[in-house]
């Protein structure tokens, strides 16, 4: 079935702007019929067995419907071009409709509760019937299939807003089961647990709610590029052998296929200058054409063959573990002058360090001087280490 929606629907490179938005059409499009219809038959055998637990899951449909519609606008606004005002896309539309998902869920959770709260203070019998039962089993089918389905897509197109609608999805297959073991029990032991059962349906709502939101305000923060995102942009900079090095790579995620980063990169001062830009030139067009990541590169040339400067590269960085391990330095220079040498080189911290940059600096002067060779002066550049990760 998913290949055949796919087929239809959403044919194509998954990598294209144009296919990425008809996947995401598709899937809340999908998910707009399914929970429409769960809705609806849930909505009334709930009514007709008195079960508030059943009406819950029904709700928590209806704001699954609600989501689908917000996941396929988001999907629809992402794909708009750039405009003067917005020279960067309007890709992050996806984040904000998963965010205003989020939202409405976290709502309908409280009023959730609020009911069944008051159907434990005050309960009332469950009426069983097999109609009932087979609308709750074919509903577990039905959500167990659209995990399934939105993973595959969300998969396909890398989206985070798919793969928590998988995610939604399968939650709904848990609380779902929770519903119909309430009516079993009230059914076979008369405890008048369906109450309970409904507040545990909406806590897990509540729950589902505030973990979307989380994903969603993320990324709108600022957060770091994921490992795989990394790793695709580094492939492009290592498939070049005249690249000595590289550090400071920094992503700036402006919504999915609108990622722009910059890192820096360190080849022998002895190449031609004008070759090296051609080659960063070059490795740009790569990362857009292979990726659809903006890179931006900045050219270091290093000294090569220098035989004092490796030694006191590896002093530094041997002075620095000491201190701790994670510290890692990069771009290292030196500057011999009359009497003194002066030292220039960045050093990436974990966050944690990073209070303590002025404490570090001075342990290191101290360690480097004690061995009276000459004096060296340091001057230090402090990078997060997050942006230096390999």
């Amino acid at each position: 079935m998913t290949k055949l929606l796919l087929r239809l629907f959403a044919q194509g490179d998954p990598e294209s702007p144009q296919v990425r938005a008809k996947t995401g059409k598709l899937s809340g499009g999908v998910g707009i019929f399914c929970n429409v219809l769960l809705f609806g038959l849930k909505l009334l055998v709930g009514m007709l067995s008195g079960s508030v637990s059943i009406t819950a899951d029904a709700m928590n449909n209806l704001s699954d419907a609600t989501s689908s519609v917000v996941t396929l606008l988001g999907f629809k606004l992402a794909e708009k071009p750039a405009d003067e005002d917005h020279p960067y896309g309007h890709a992050r539309y996806e984040y904000l409709s998963g965010l205003a998902v989020a939202a409405m869920i976290i709502v309908i959770g409280f009023e959730l509760a609020k009911t069944s709260v008051e159907k434990i203070l005050a309960p009332t019998a469950v009426s069983f019937s097999i109609p009932v039962v087979l609308v709750l089993c074919g509903s577990i089918l039905v959500k167990l299939w659209l995990s399934v389905f939105n993973r595959h897509l969300g998969k396909r197109i890398r989206s985070q807003a798919l793969l928590a609608a998988s995610a939604d999805s399968r939650n709904d297959v848990i609380a779902t089961a929770v519903v119909l073991l309430a009516i079993l029990v009230e059914h076979f032991t008369h405890w008048k647990v369906d109450g309970f059962m409904g507040l545990a349906v909406a806590l897990f709502i509540l729950y589902s709610g505030v973990g979307m939101a989380k994903q969603t305000i993320s990324p709108l923060l600022g957060e770091t590029a994921s490992p795989e995102l990394r790793e695709l942009i580094i492939s492009v900079v290592r498939s070049e052998p005249k690249i000595l090095g590289y550090h400071d790579l920094m992503v700036h995620d402006y919504g999915p296929g609108q990622r722009f980063a910059s890192i820096h990169v360190e080849m022998d001062q002895k190449e031609d200058a004008l070759h090296c830009h051609e080659i960063i030139d070059n490795l740009e067009r790569l990362c857009l054409s292979s990726h659809n990541v903006h890179l931006v590169i900045h050219y270091d040339p290093v000294i090569t063959g220098d035989a004092e400067l490796e030694r006191l590269k590896a002093l530094v960085q041997q002075l620095l573990a000491q201190q701790d391990s994670r510290i890692t330095i990069h771009d290292f220079r030196m500057v011999r002058a009359t009497g003194h040498t002066n030292l220039i080189f960045d050093a990436a911290l974990p966050a944690d360090l990073m209070p303590q940059k002025k404490a570090i600096k001075t342990r290191l002067d101290e360690a480097l001087n004690a061995r009276k060779e000459t004096t060296y002066y340091t001057v230090i550049t402090f990078d997060l280490a997050s942006f230096n990760e390999e």
